[in-house]
């Protein structure tokens, strides 16, 4: 008596990766636009197997990181390879690490002109010390500006 022992075909709707991962539907109808999805169809319905699902966390999670649209099709290409798995991840660990000295290069470049911001806000602090009636202004702004920050972040 042979047994099937491969997993149940599972399948997802959009509403379903949408509420996982927690994305738009027109963002899944871009990237499947973009070939980097191809979900089955029932009429109007988007039906998404597990390949489709792996694929997606892939996508969101190389945007994450700042790859582009380009660099997350060479990588997902790389599984239809017959050693797929290998393959793509030697070039995913490749192009990481490129992302990752592209990002220190960008993170000592911000730090830098940080640095030269809070010089220049010293300064003109200074330069203000003959007007106090200026600075609570600046000061305000400053503060209305940072919760407006961390709002956008929270958002």
């Amino acid at each position: 008596m042979s047994m099937d022992l491969r997993r149940p075909s599972r399948t997802y709707t959009i509403r379903q990766l949408c509420q996982e991962f927690d994305c738009t539907p027109r963002a899944l109808r871009f990237y499947e636009d973009k070939g980097l999805l191809a979900p089955a169809r029932q009429g109007l319905n988007r039906i998404y197997a597990p390949r489709d699902r792996a694929r997606l966390a892939l996508i969101l999670r190389g945007k994450r990181v700042g790859l582009s649209l380009t660099e997350m099709r060479d990588i997902l290409d790389l599984y239809e390879l017959e050693d797929g798995v290998a393959q793509q991840n030697a070039e995913s660990l490749r192009k990481f690490r490129e992302k990752v000295v592209a990002m220190e290069r960008q993170r000592a470049d911000l730090d830098k002109a940080i640095a030269e911001l809070h010089h220049a806000i010293a300064a003109l602090e200074e330069r203000l010390a003959s007007r106090p009636d200026l600075l609570p202004q600046a000061a305000d702004y400053d503060q209305m500006l940072r919760r407006r920050l961390d709002d956008a972040d929270q958002g």
